[in-house]
């Protein structure tokens, strides 16, 4: 398949929502002992649950090192398709590609950001990261896609949200990290996104969930419901640092308009409690250096807002928290005519996210 020279939105195309029809979803298969306790084997169980979540609703694809592959195909159901791609971590939503559409041929094609673990040699969480930087346009000749590469220039799926009519949901705190583009101020930022993604409006928050280890991605915080319509994170604890984070968005959001002029219409999706790793789950992981330690009491970014929109479904992450019913209860008034399917997500957490896949858009 062909690497372009040009860009999306020269060429007519532009990133959907990922409420849009999909011909399918990826995900990547975890396994390496630093980042996941007692060998990654809790965490694939948790995966598998994830996968034969979405199943129910479209094609699920899995990326699975040569180590892991017989082990994958013993765990997943037998009508997903498991393909050996080499990694470095699980993270396919934001080493993957960002896959855009041109609307009037129905074409689709991927955008190959450069990836470098969220912060590179300044602040990442691991190293090497050379072949997560490979999977994105591994994924686009699989599924036989011509694709951009942004060569200098890095950014992570999880960091964009699109309402598929022009406008980007993004954070500062995120793009504007100094281990992303430092040499790149705001406006030249946002002249990347809408070269890339053909947007006519970016829409910046100032932060993302409390502590998220991805420097506040946009995907654990806020999310479009349809245009004009947006999800939030929300925490009524006016102690929790959070509270002063998601007000501040809420603020922003409430005093926008999206490229269609339309006023955003926001809803607050409650948080759990905070949830922070016991010792057994610290001990668990292999104490690795450049690899960020996973340690007895630290708070992680447990957040609802965090889930996948599959073809008539939704699969939400689960806390064992009161809010998690709650939550399904929102989404289920937000998201009419999909089915909302819960799962287990705390050893997904413990690795540094929730559910984490990207979706194959649907040609014409």
């Amino acid at each position: 398949m062909k690497r372009l020279s040009t860009t999306p939105t020269a060429d007519g195309f532009a990133m959907p929502g990922e409420f849009e029809p999909h011909v399918g979803c990826w995900v990547l298969w975890p396994e390496r002992p630093d980042n996941w306790r007692q060998g990654a084997k809790p965490a694939q169980a948790a995966f598998a649950d994830v996968v034969r979540g979405i199943a129910q609703f479209e094609p699920v694809t899995v990326g699975v090192s040569a180590a892991q592959y017989d082990n994958a195909v013993n765990q997943l159901p037998n009508d997903v398709r498991v393909v050996e791609i080499s990694n470095n971590d699980s993270w396919v939503r934001d080493c993957g590609p960002t896959f855009v559409k041109n609307q009037a041929t129905g074409e689709v094609r991927g955008v190959d950001w450069e990836f470098n673990a969220w912060g590179g040699l300044f602040d990442g969480l691991y190293f090497p990261w050379d072949r997560d930087d490979q999977v994105a346009r591994k994924i686009c000749e699989l599924e036989r896609v011509d694709s951009y590469r942004t060569e200098g220039f890095v950014l992570e799926g999880g960091s964009i949200h699109s309402d598929g009519e022009g406008t980007i949901y993004t954070t500062e705190e995120c793009l504007l990290s100094p281990g992303r583009n430092p040499d790149h101020s705001k406006a030249e930022i946002e002249a990347k996104l809408k070269e890339y993604l053909g947007a006519e409006k970016v829409i910046w928050l100032r932060q993302g969930i409390y502590l998220d280890e991805t420097n506040g991605h946009v995907d654990n915080i806020c999310c479009v419901v349809e245009p004009g319509k947006v999800l939030l994170a929300w925490t009524d604890d006016e102690s929790d640092p959070q509270y002063a984070i998601s007000q501040e968005n809420y603020d922003i959001l409430t005093r926008s308009v999206d490229a269609k002029g339309r006023q955003i219409e926001v809803v607050k999706l409650p948080l759990p409690k905070p949830i922070t790793i016991t010792e057994e789950e610290s001990k668990g992981v292999d104490a690795v250096d450049g690899t960020l330690p996973r340690l007895e009491g630290d708070r992680l970014a447990a957040s609802y807002v965090n889930f996948y929109i599959a073809n008539g479904g939704l699969v939400v992450p689960a806390f064992g928290d009161p809010a998690d019913q709650l939550a399904v209860s929102v989404l289920e008034e937000v998201f009419p005519g999909r089915t909302v399917v819960s799962v287990p997500a705390r050893e997904i957490l413990l690795g540094g996210g929730n559910i984490h896949c990207i979706t194959q858009q649907q040609p014409a």
